[in-house]
């Protein structure tokens, strides 16, 4: 359309004259015309199809937001579900340690009630270290050592030692 030439609506009403009153009256008027429907819509009229949509965005557009929107939401809910994974992890390792350290004290309760009996202690001191009371004769029984296999030879230094390791291999004395 060319500049500055008015629209076809606008001409007709310069000629006729219309004020913004009868403007209003012939709109109202046409609002409620014959054939029409309540809400106000023409007979017959399809509405739009679906490529506008609610923030007039095409289909490949809504799809990539909502993949953006899924991606975003994911990253924000990995961290801290990592977070909560290892910190679940470390308190398991340490309930493990705890429960481990409770039988250590355990033993060691057991153990100091063992040794503040008399009796006890003075066996204990009889086996591990050797006492004796005083007019007790000590007896140290000595178990001869087991005759095993003899003891290697010395290398006698004149042959280098790989002839020394062939030699054994092959089973001649050196």
């Amino acid at each position: 359309m060319p500049v500055g030439r008015a629209t076809p609506d606008r001409d007709r009403r310069a000629r006729r004259g219309d004020s913004p009153a009868a403007r209003r009256a012939e709109r109202a008027r046409r609002g409620t015309a014959k054939g029409r429907r309540p809400g106000g819509k023409p007979p017959g009229r399809r509405p739009r199809s679906g490529t506008g949509g609610a923030f007039k965005l095409s289909s490949t557009r809504r799809a990539a937001v909502l993949a953006m929107l899924v991606c975003a939401m994911a990253l924000s809910v990995s961290v801290p579900l990592r977070t909560y994974l290892s910190q679940r992890e470390e308190l398991a390792d340490q309930q493990q340690q705890q429960a481990r350290l409770q039988d250590e004290v355990r033993n060691l309760q057991e153990r100091k009630r063992e040794l503040s009996d008399p009796a006890h202690l003075e066996a204990e001191a009889r086996a591990r270290l050797g006492y004796v009371r005083p007019g007790e004769t000590p007896y140290v029984v000595q178990v001869p050592e087991t005759t095993g296999a003899p003891p290697p030879k010395p290398a006698t230094g004149d042959l280098p030692w790989y002839e020394e390791l062939w030699n054994s291999v092959m089973g001649k004395g050196s």
